[in-house]
């Protein structure tokens, strides 16, 4: 959403250029053909420059006297008339490469590189957004790994796991908690907590800010606003409305861990505590009613 808030400003923009440089060649079309007054004023002057010059006697040069002296002195019959020749047939030209000024090429030349470059920010975009359901990234289902390796990726990190591919947090669901999980969330996300796991959606549902982990209190909180979140996304404190969204999740045949990033579930509503998990240490942000 937050990239669709700047792109769509982007095509609107790109859009408006477009219409305006169509309005433009429309008004050079027609305008093509109208003579000014001068013009015309020039044409209705030239007959009468023209009259005058043929009224006007021709300068006649001494080699053309000389000349002229010497054609009278032949014999008539060694006069060769050089014929004008056969009339060439008029052929209509084409109205495509008259109409077509250069003014006109330059319009339609501009606008076509334009609509191809629309066309293919467009298949950017749309390629951005919904062409990664087979490439791997986010908005894709994602393999994390093998249980017991994301288990141990888990512990390495003091107990959470970031997978920045997926823009989530992977933690621990406590299998002793199943029993009031199973009222609270769906199928879709006791696939993965029946597996002892839960994959988090990074944003904290209050204002969208990247929710980090604190070692200190093992919980999340969120640097923005002071909301806090349990290890398992559960809110615990802050103007949040609910917990953190969680993505949807799987396991597969071969033990592997499957979370579809392109499936976000809202977080469970305000009072959830399905672990009664406390904070262990102290707070990362303070007191977040501060």
């Amino acid at each position: 959403m937050e990239l669709l808030a700047i792109v769509i400003p982007i095509i609107v923009v790109l859009v408006g250029i477009v219409v305006f440089a169509s309005t433009r060649r429309s008004d050079t079309e027609r305008a093509q053909g109208q003579l000014s007054r001068e013009t015309r004023g020039r044409d209705r002057a030239r007959p009468a420059q023209a009259e005058e010059a043929e009224e006007a006697p021709a300068a006649v040069s001494g080699r053309e006297v000389e000349r002229a002296a010497a054609l009278a002195r032949r014999d008539p019959g060694e006069l060769e008339l050089v014929g004008s020749g056969a009339p060439v047939p008029w052929v209509a030209p084409d109205e495509e490469a008259i109409g077509v000024a250069r003014r006109q090429f330059l319009n339609r030349s501009i606008i076509g590189l334009m609509g191809v470059s629309i066309t293919g920010f467009g298949t950017a975009i749309v390629a951005f957004l919904y062409g990664g359901a087979g490439g791997g990234g986010f908005g894709s289902e994602i393999d994390v790994g093998v249980i017991a390796d994301v288990e141990a990726s888990i512990d390495l990190g003091n107990g959470f796991l970031y997978v920045p591919e997926g823009r989530m947090w992977v933690t621990r669901y406590p299998k002793g908690s199943i029993q009031k999980a199973e009222a609270v969330y769906s199928a879709q996300e006791l696939a993965g907590m029946e597996a002892g796991l839960v994959a988090l959606y990074q944003k904290c549902p209050h204002l969208g800010c990247r929710v980090p982990e604190c070692q200190t209190s093992q919980w999340f909180e969120c640097p923005c606003h002071g909301s806090q979140y349990n290890r398992v996304g559960e809110k615990r404190g802050g103007p949040a409305p609910r917990g953190m969204d969680r993505f949807a999740m799987s396991v597969s045949g071969d033990n592997h861990f499957i979370v579809d990033t392109g499936t976000v579930i809202q977080g469970p509503a305000i009072g959830t505590n399905t672990t009664g998990q406390e904070a262990e240490g102290p707070s990362c942000i303070g007191d977040s009613t501060h």
